[in-house]
C-alpha cells in the first residue's frame, strides 16, 4: 500500500477528483461498454495488419473457441462476402489484456 505523510493541506482544484485504481478501472471499461469495434479499430487497438490478426487471434483454435459469436464469445465472425467483423469493445479488450503473452511473444 502506498503512503504519504504529510504535515500540510493540499489543496485539490475544483475541476480535480481524486479516485481510486479501481474506480479508474470501472471508468475505463464503461467507456467501452455498449461500443462495438470493426476490423479497422481492433487493427488501431493492436497495432497490426488484419492479415496478423486473423493469423494470430482470430483464427488459432485456441482463441477462436472463446472469441466466436456462435460458440457463446463476442466476435461476430462474418460468413460471406459483404459481411463485416464485428467485435464487443470491452470484452475485446479484457482478451487482449488476458492474452497477451500468448498472442504477442511468437
Amino acid at each position: 500500500m502506498q503512503q504519504l505523510n504529510v504535515s500540510l493541506q493540499i489543496p485539490i482544484p475544483a475541476d480535480q477528483v481524486l479516485i481510486s485504481k479501481v474506480e479508474l478501472q470501472e471508468l475505463k471499461q464503461q467507456q467501452l461498454s455498449g461500443v462495438y469495434w470493426t476490423m479497422k479499430d481492433l487493427e488501431r487497438q493492436t497495432n497490426k495488419k488484419f492479415d496478423w490478426i486473423k493469423e494470430n487471434i482470430l483464427f488459432p483454435s485456441r482463441f477462436r473457441k472463446i472469441l466466436d459469436s456462435e460458440k457463446g464469445g463476442f466476435v461476430f465472425y462474418p460468413k460471406s462476402k459483404g459481411q463485416t467483423w464485428v467485435f464487443q469493445a470491452n470484452k475485446m479488450a479484457a482478451f487482449l489484456d488476458k492474452y497477451f503473452q500468448q498472442i504477442f511473444s511468437k
